[in-house]
């Protein structure tokens, strides 16, 4: 069966109200973003212990640490990165997440990403061998304007990198705006690698977010195909309906329901349950 979890500070900032709704929807997973306006990883001491009971009160789980993980540029220092990873993973071990989003490093205007891959695949590699230790699994979201955007780089990262710690996410709004019809083009290549799905859609002619099954992600053809060959995992909502930016994206409780309601009633009518 799958499980449906969420980017829950799409919801609200207050966690409280994040999981009021979840409950309300009957989920009882949730991705950890940011709590209270701030990141997941800056979160102190003492909010991410208030941040827990309140989880455990609720009965969440988390799914995955949503962290930024390699949303810096190429560029940037990557020592102080990688201590942030380290901490990303004491955060999972706190919170019994078994996953942390990570992203493949912004790239500069007008770079070509091929000509960054040798240093791209070197810090990937670091990022994969803290996982390793820690015991959890990273997921590459295909985030737009990093080296991994497009299939054949998403492939050839998870591949050379050869980890089974470093694992893909896919969001197939995120290939649409980059020109990328997700399943017809991308799916057969990372089938092999794809642990988890974050659900979002997104039309082709202006890469404007929609809720699923509304725009051009070939969200259905997905679903089925995943159904097909025995997928079992994770699905994440993160709508981006109302606001989206560089480290995330707000829908509010309305868009946030109405993303629900339009992945659940796809869902139904391919015949799939879930919890």
């Amino acid at each position: 069966m799958w499980t449906l979890s969420g980017f829950s500070d799409e919801i609200s900032p207050e966690l409280t109200e994040q999981a009021s709704l979840l409950g309300e929807l009957g989920l009882s997973y949730l991705e950890f973003r940011s709590a209270w306006g701030t990141n997941v990883l800056d979160l102190d001491d003492e909010q991410l212990t208030r941040a827990k009971d309140l989880l455990d009160t609720r009965g969440l789980r988390v799914s995955s640490i949503g962290s930024p993980i390699g949303k810096i540029f190429l560029d940037e220092d990557f020592e102080a990165h990688l201590d942030r990873a380290r901490h990303a993973v004491d955060v999972a071990h706190r919170f019994d997440a078994p996953y942390i989003r990570v992203f493949s490093f912004f790239m500069r205007p007008g770079s070509d990403p091929d000509h960054a891959r040798d240093e791209v695949l070197r810090r990937m590699r670091a990022l994969a061998e803290v996982a390793e230790r820690g015991g959890v699994v990273l997921l590459h979201e295909n985030e737009k304007e990093i080296y991994g955007d497009i299939p054949r780089r998403c492939v050839d990262l998870l591949e050379s990198v050869g980890s089974p710690n470093l694992r893909a996410a896919w969001d197939a709004a995120n290939f649409v705006q980059v020109g990328v019809r997700p399943f017809t083009e991308g799916y057969a290549a990372l089938r092999p690698h794809l642990e988890y799905v974050q659900i979002k859609d997104a039309h082709l002619a202006d890469g404007e977010v929609c809720a699923a099954g509304r725009g051009d992600g070939e969200v259905a053809e997905t679903v089925r195909a995943l159904r097909e060959d025995g997928f079992d995992g994770f699905f994440s909502l993160e709508p981006h309906l109302s606001q989206a930016h560089s480290l995330g994206g707000f829908s509010g409780p309305e868009l946030f329901t109405e993303a629900w309601q339009a992945f659940t009633a796809l869902l139904k009518e391919e015949g799939i349950e879930h919890r």
